[in-house]
């Protein structure tokens, strides 16, 4: 058995390649940028008006004041989306423009339509009033005030999300390179696994392979359902793993049959193959008995999870998804520091997942609780989590008031970045 901190570097050294392609930036969701990506336009894209109200000259307002008011024509009306006016300016003039519309040679700032006086009427307005000096600039929006042609929008290796997708689309970027997504096939094993509502009490209902689906948006990967393997199955297992090696897929990942039953017939199956790097148990609470291995001389790697649906999960979270994060070029996930709420008392030598509950107090500071029914086979306490706490291994006693480590249960914690 090896230690969590050991199955992470192996992991790490272990990683498969995973090519690039280009995609449509509006659908780019939740996909992993492979290069820096840059503005093809300025934003905005020319001067314009931040306010509606009337654009004018600032240098016609420097000799006015409350004693000496002038009267600036009104030559034009610009709305947001109209080409720019061409008309060439004279000394106090001014130009109706709403908000967004370009602003025309010859003016420079805005009055906001607020502090607008019409002349002879407001029915009827041909001129505007000014009485004081009006500074330059005012309620202006610069050409590429917020990015610049060839500006950087965003890194290579980031997740991109929807407010990504805004700035994307916003800036005319219409493809951009990424990752590919990694396709993991699934099997879920053993005779007492059931896809049956109704079943026996000697039977179990398929929860794992629904539940690792239903996280491939989340946690960046292509979901294939690749059934129940059972109990007599490991030539058909051992065949499935041949054609995997010629085939798009890049992870087989199962359920089940990894321990040292008389059914447990995942590790022998893979060691059959030519293994560059392979581990089997780990000092893990929940999920000792996980497996992993890399095909050498393949860009494939293989996870036996265990079968308890707690153990299964917490396993495809703290070992499936790291070397997912790795593979893409994921920066590593940094934990969510909380404080804890409740003692709890573990193996010393073991590396503990605990389903746990995060709140925050009145005073804004993060707490965590430990929740009772921490059992592998337990769903209750899972259903009342909203987070992982990683209990390292090297010290049993965690007390109330202490520090510990938290990942999110159903997202990556890059997505906090």
């Amino acid at each position: 058995m090896i230690s969590y901190q050991n199955s992470k570097r192996i992991l790490k050294k272990a990683a498969i390649k995973i090519k690039n392609e280009t995609i449509l930036s509006i659908n780019s969701l939740n996909r992993i940028s492979s290069s820096n990506i840059y503005s093809k336009f300025n934003y905005p894209s020319g001067d314009n008006a931040a306010f509606d109200g009337y654009a004018i000259n600032s240098k016609d307002t420097k000799n006015l004041d409350k004693n000496k008011s002038k009267a600036f024509k009104i030559v034009g009306s610009i709305a947001a989306g109209r080409q720019p006016f061409k008309k060439k300016i004279k000394k106090f003039e001014a130009v109706e423009i709403m908000t967004g519309g370009i602003i025309p040679k010859g003016f420079d700032t805005i009055i906001p339509i607020e502090k607008i006086i019409f002349y002879p009427n407001k029915k009827n307005p041909k001129f505007i009033l000014i009485n004081k000096r009006v500074g330059k600039y005012n309620h202006v929006r610069f050409a590429g005030s917020d990015y610049k042609k060839k500006e950087l929008v965003i890194k290579k290796n980031n997740i991109i999300l929807p407010n990504h997708i805004l700035a994307l689309k916003t800036l005319g970027i219409k493809k951009i390179k990424v990752k590919k997504k990694i396709n993991i096939l699934f099997f879920s094993t053993g005779n007492e696994i059931s896809n049956s509502d109704t079943i026996p009490n000697w039977k179990v209902r398929n929860s794992n392979s629904h539940y690792i689906k239903n996280l491939e948006g989340n946690f960046f990967f292509d979901f294939k359902n690749g059934g129940i393997l059972k109990d007599n199955h490991k030539k058909i297992f051992k065949m499935k793993l041949n054609k995997m090696l010629n085939s798009k897929i890049d992870i087989i990942v199962t359920s089940g049959a990894v321990s040292a039953g008389k059914y447990d017939f995942i590790p022998n199956v893979i060691k059959t193959f030519n293994l560059s790097n392979y581990f089997k148990s780990v000092a893990i609470r929940p999920g000792k008995p996980i497996l992993f291995a890399k095909i050498k001389g393949k860009q494939k790697a293989v996870f036996g999870l265990p079968g308890n649906p707690m153990s299964s999960a917490a396993c495809f979270r703290f070992f499936v998804y790291p070397y997912i994060s790795n593979v893409l070029g994921l920066s590593e996930e940094k934990p969510i520091k909380a404080i804890l709420k409740n003692n709890f008392i573990k193996k010393k030598n073991f590396t503990r997942f605990a389903k746990s509950k995060l709140s925050t107090t009145k005073n804004g500071k993060i707490k965590v609780e430990i929740l009772k029914g921490q059992e592998s086979f337990r769903i209750k306490s899972f259903i009342k989590s909203n987070i992982w706490a990683l209990l390292p291994s090297g010290k049993s006693k965690f007390k109330k008031g202490e520090i510990v480590d938290c990942f999110f249960s159903n997202n990556a914690n890059q997505t906090l970045i």
